[in-house]
């Protein structure tokens, strides 16, 4: 093995019984790790380059075959640019004429990205908001004042002073990309950066507007009126398009982003689209059975027949009187859940009906237990005979 020259598998970090499959994975990973577009660090292109040498003599069956029995020598005098021949022992990346055409396949879009030009998009605004139930219920308009950068009215958002031009940048050559040609032992390769100067304008201002410097926006106060919809909850957003901020020198502005808070109510809570109300009723009424009113979120009360011999807990439904969906006709119910409740402040007179009711109860459970008992001596009387 040529002094300092590291073995193949141990450069993909890969056994030597690893399928192609698996010497492939390795070299892409690498391949993007110390592509030298994509890592500044010193030695990272002598790290490139030894991950290409390796995976071009570990992907070819034949040339694999060799290494394995001869090592080093068998695939080329170890200069480590011996058998590449171009880049066509790349597998299935193909023929590529430069670096930068690897870096495209690797990082798709990245470079592409680089090189955009002209103001950004504003950045978003996010603004809590607290509203009531009811609100949240029926929905509501609300009217908000929140601080933001909005466009310089005195140079209408180009950064200059009325009156002046703008200038091509010497820089880019009214491009607004700075493009940097390397060469290197694989070719030629280009590198696109956007135009520190313009900041990827084409054009630089001479002489900066006095109202906002040069930025082309200046921050004021604006109220915004927000519509909140029918049926929104706790912690949705609710987005204003366009209400955002406006980025340096004009551009698309962002968008508004209102998080909802709701307060809760004092009786009435909230399971999705339905409402639920607890209804305490007295002793008498679960017994006895009563017909009574229900207050409902719309305001109106409903009316509510509660039949004899109601257990605590029961539900009832109102249909059509919970919470309406949101951005439609459709809404929820409304679930009343009756609650007995015991009486704790007795009158003498009612301390003596229900020691009455109570005496009468027992006596009937005593019955109840004394039919069933003779019940059950008739049936085991009749089995034995």
């Amino acid at each position: 093995m040529p002094a300092g020259k590291r073995d193949y598998y141990e450069v993909l970090g890969v056994s030597r019984h690893a399928s192609e499959e698996e010497i492939k994975k390795a070299f892409r990973r690498l391949a993007k790790q110390y592509h030298p577009d994509a890592n500044k660090e010193p030695g990272a292109e002598a790290r490139f380059i030894e991950i290409n040498e390796a995976y071009e003599v570990l992907s070819d069956p034949q040339k694999r075959a060799a290494y394995d029995r001869y090592g080093h020598a068998g695939v080329g005098n170890g200069s480590g640019a011996a058998g590449f021949g171009g880049f066509g022992g790349f597998g299935d990346f193909g023929s590529f004429t430069t670096l930068n055409d690897i870096f495209e396949t690797f990082f798709a879009g990245t470079a592409g990205s680089q090189r955009r030009t002209g103001p950004q998009r504003g950045a978003d605004i996010r603004y809590e908001l607290t509203i009531t139930f009811e609100e949240a219920v029926f929905g509501c308009q609300k009217e908000i004042e929140l601080p933001r950068w909005e466009t310089c009215p005195h140079c209408h958002g180009s950064g200059a002073q009325p009156g002046t031009s703008t200038a091509r940048c010497s820089s880019c050559g009214g491009t607004g990309e700075i493009r940097r040609v390397q060469q290197s032992i694989f070719g030629q390769f280009v590198n696109v950066t956007v135009c520190e100067r313009c900041r990827g304008e084409g054009r630089v201002i001479t002489t900066p507007c006095e109202k906002c410097r040069g930025q082309g926006r200046v921050r004021n106060n604006r109220r915004v009126v927000v519509n909140i919809p029918a049926g929104v909850d706790d912690g949705i957003n609710v987005r204003v398009t366009g209400e955002g901020e406006v980025s340096a020198r004009g551009g698309t502005p962002g968008n508004l982003y209102v998080i909802l808070t709701v307060k809760p109510h004092p009786f009435f809570k909230r399971q999705g689209n339905d409402i639920i109300y607890e209804l305490p009723i007295s002793f008498t009424q679960a017994a006895l059975g009563d017909e009574v009113e229900v207050p409902t979120i719309d305001g109106k009360a409903a009316t509510l027949k509660i039949p004899p011999g109601t257990q605590s807990g029961r539900s009832f439904r109102l249909k059509g009187l919970g919470v309406p969906v949101v951005h439609s006709s459709a809404r929820g119910d409304q679930h009343v859940i009756v609650k007995v409740v015991t009486p704790t402040n007795l009158t003498p007179e009612m301390r003596r009906l229900l020691e009455e009711f109570a005496r009468l109860e027992r006596e009937q459970s005593e019955q109840n237990d004394k039919n069933i008992f003779r019940n059950l001596f008739e049936k085991t009387k009749d089995v034995f005979q």
